[in-house]
């Protein structure tokens, strides 16, 4: 092991090593407590919506998708820590990419599986081909 100790600087402080006054740890776990009381209740309506006849049958999909990304979105600022300040530039990049590659391969797979009635042979073609 080499004997050679880092020249620190000021600035040089890791995410997450930076110092907290009393203050600031409440305020932390007042966010994550928040998130957890949000994420909770989307839970439970979205349980509510789909076990229960008070809501219109059909929007009963729309209204799940609509908690789904509401849920997305809770996680995202209160647990994950997603927000648009300038210093999140990167993680709102990472994150604009990962939903195109998950929306490109959702087209593509619904894409394939729409035309693949039509590109397959009839089944009485199929018959006559094993004969």
């Amino acid at each position: 092991m080499s004997d050679i100790e880092p020249v620190l600087h000021p600035g040089d402080i890791s995410p997450g090593d930076e110092r907290a006054e009393g203050r600031e740890i409440v305020g932390g776990l007042l966010g994550y407590l928040v998130g957890l009381g949000l994420a909770a209740l989307i839970t439970v309506v979205a349980f509510f919506i789909s076990g229960t006849s008070l809501v219109w049958q059909p929007s009963i999909p729309i209204a799940l998708f609509v908690l789904a990304a509401a849920q997305m979105g809770v996680h995202l600022v209160f647990f994950i820590h997603i927000t648009t300040g300038p210093d999140n530039t990167n993680n709102v990049l990472a994150l604009a990419f990962g939903v195109l590659i998950v929306a490109l391969v959702l087209v593509g797979s619904l894409w394939i599986m729409a035309n693949l009635n039509h590109n397959m042979a009839p089944t009485a073609m199929m018959m006559e081909m094993q004969r």
